[in-house]
């Protein structure tokens, strides 16, 4: 029997477990997950009822992202992804960044001043942007989970207004995340799948 990973494809979380799983090699049956009609069977898995949740074949669920990368990384990681990582770096995008991030995207559900959070956002890329001067990814030259883990919060912070953030300083950032999000990698995270129902034939990842 192999892991099962209920995700949603947009989600910026579950795109990072889906790169780490697909980077480690592991066998995963993915189920994808309509938001408004969750299956009752993740909701069993994890009363959080939210995506990633991992329900490996040996072991208890796990359901928050970054332990399913490091869940996957820990049990095969041939690129050494986890030799690159920077934990405090991936806790201030889970953290703050997100936090701007989304009263960016989503002022309205937030009440907040959406410029004000862009330019806090911007703020903490900019660091990013001197690093990647130096180096070709954020915590060495090789990809690592420290670029995994961050990637899908600044293409959704990207895509929130393109014109807007490609006319940024950011000209080490920019071309970052365009390799990330033109690499074979991200394309097989990316598969298009329908929601899973009990009964469905097995999809797996990759």
């Amino acid at each position: 029997m192999s892991a099962i990973l209920y995700s949603f494809r947009r989600c910026p979380y579950a795109m990072r477990a889906r790169m780490a799983l697909l980077v480690s090699g592991l066998v995963v049956e993915l189920r994808e997950v309509a938001l408004g009609n969750k299956p009752p069977e993740m909701i069993a898995a994890s009363a959080k009822a939210t995506v990633p949740v991992l329900v490996p074949d040996d072991g208890p669920v796990i359901d928050e992202s970054i332990d399913i990368m490091r869940w996957a990384l820990a049990r095969h990681d041939p690129e050494d992804w986890l030799g690159g990582e920077d934990r405090a770096l991936i806790g201030l995008f889970d953290s703050d960044f997100k936090h701007h991030l989304d009263r960016y995207k989503y002022p309205d559900r937030h009440n907040a001043d959406p410029i004000a959070h862009r330019d806090a956002g911007l703020a903490l890329l900019i660091p990013l942007d001197a690093r990647l001067g130096q180096q070709h990814n954020l915590s060495r030259d090789a990809c690592s989970i420290t670029d995994i883990a961050i990637m899908p919060f600044i293409r959704q912070f990207a895509a929130v207004d393109r014109g807007w953030f490609y006319r940024q300083p950011l000209p080490y950032l920019q071309p970052w995340l365009a390799r990330k999000m033109g690499s074979a990698l991200f394309e097989r995270a990316m598969l298009r799948v329908k929601p899973w129902v009990a009964g469905d034939p097995a999809v797996y990842l990759g």
